[in-house]
């Protein structure tokens, strides 16, 4: 979120989702706030409430007199879930508030501007809100489900339909499987106009509303391909009892392969939530997972990075990251590695176990050398290489002044690394 690796939270389990290529690379994760789907959205055509943002007082204050409206929805902008259930620290109660008195929407916004709000969701300190999204209130006579994502199955696009939108789909896929329909679509021809409207009487709309939710369809597919999603899930989209239809709301889940081509998105990231070490890590392709441990793990490959943090579990240790370099690793990577898990003041010793099978030894040992030099690694190191050009590799290290404990193999370096602390 971003398609990602890590999107599964987005897909109702209907369907066998894809593996996107190159899963075994760092994943940005990418998720857009509220405010920044509907925008995507609104861009495309699909018919979304209006809205505005506010920062503060000053702009909250003009808010209401730019769209007059019966209702407003003040709703506090953050990834976690449970902000209408949520509390700040300075006692307000509410993520998510209505008013249809416009004088009370700036006190409802400075009351989350610059306030952390805390769910089940946040940390127990919360997390700051920094934006607050004012929308027009819709009143909703029916909800419906519409969802797209790339399917293995299918190989391509597949269109997942229901009329019984607003609870959980996969319950209703897994009582009355009848209500759900499953639509492949070619991904070089599109959805047609015949395939709309087959979605849309499906899911229960006719005469010119059908042809209303026709449009919106075809305009979802189009945001769906033109900016690389993997999944874009609408839970409902809503009929109102002005006939109209809105995407009430809406999860986008990208592509992270696309990242070069999708940067404008790729860049409304917040990552206001996020561990900053996972932050800065992500800008050098670097798959970094803080942890509560004391020794730090540099490997290449998700796989053998778990069975390292495994092993050191096993011989009474801790791990005090998840850090996978990848198959295509450089030098400066890897000294930006090891000055991320340095700053982690936690860390008490570093284990790298690296396998070079993609990744040359030789690059991993002049990049574990330069960065110990360049950063002036102060806590004790084990290396255990194995693979491409290792001879040369251990010769690198041989020949440094650094000081490096060669490990034989992953037992070995795991009881080191442990018994260094």
């Amino acid at each position: 979120m971003s398609a990602i690796c890590k999107t599964a939270r987005l897909a109702p389990k209907l369907l066998k989702a894809a593996p996107v290529a190159g899963c075994q690379q760092q994943q940005r994760n990418l998720n857009l706030l509220e405010y920044q789907s509907k925008g995507l959205l609104q861009d495309y055509g699909v018919t979304v409430q209006k809205f505005k943002m506010a920062t503060n007082e000053d702009e909250a204050s003009k808010i209401p007199a730019s769209f007059p409206c019966k209702e407003y929805v003040i709703k506090a902008q953050v990834l976690a879930g449970g902000r209408g259930k949520g509390h700040f620290d300075n006692g307000f109660k509410g993520g998510v508030h209505l008013t249809t008195d416009p004088s009370k929407v700036p006190d409802l916004c400075t009351s989350m501007i610059g306030n952390r709000l805390i769910t089940k969701q946040t940390p127990p300190e919360g997390i700051p809100v920094s934006k607050v999204m004012v929308a027009e209130a819709i009143d909703i006579t029916r909800e419906t489900y519409f969802c797209i994502l790339m399917d293995r199955e299918y190989m391509g696009p597949v269109i997942v339909a229901s009329p019984d939108g607003g609870v959980d789909i996969e319950e209703v896929a897994e009582k009355t499987p009848d209500r759900i329909m499953k639509l492949p679509v070619d991904i070089k021809v599109g959805v047609t106009d015949e395939m709309a409207t087959k979605v849309s009487n499906f899911l229960g709309f006719e005469g010119d509303m059908a042809s209303q939710c026709s449009e919106q369809i075809k305009n979802l597919y189009k945001v769906f391909v033109d900016v690389d999603c993997v999944q874009l899930e609408v839970n409902p989209l809503a009929e109102t009892p002005e006939g109209m239809i809105y995407t009430a709301d809406a999860k986008l889940g990208f592509d992270d392969n696309a990242s070069f081509r999708q940067k404008p998105i790729f860049d409304m990231e917040d990552t206001t939530e996020s561990e900053p070490r996972e932050v800065e890590a992500a800008k050098y392709n670097l798959n970094y997972v803080q942890m509560d441990g004391n020794i730090g793990c540099l490997v290449n490959g998700a796989g053998l990075a778990m069975a390292t943090m495994d092993i050191i579990k096993l011989y009474g240790g801790e791990p005090a990251n998840f850090l996978d370099v990848g198959g295509n690793v450089q030098e400066d990577q890897v000294k930006e590695a090891f000055r991320i898990i340095t700053e982690d003041s936690k860390v008490k010793a570093i284990l790298v176990n690296v396998f070079g099978g993609i990744v040359n030894c030789a690059t991993i040992a002049n990049g574990i050398v330069n960065a110990c030099k360049s950063i002036n690694l102060q806590v004790p190191l084990v290396v255990r290489l194995e693979g491409t050009n290792v001879d040369n590799a251990k010769e690198i290290l041989a020949k440094s002044d650094v000081k490096i404990l060669s490990a034989s193999d992953l037992d070995d370096a795991a009881s080191k690394a442990v018994g260094m602390l």
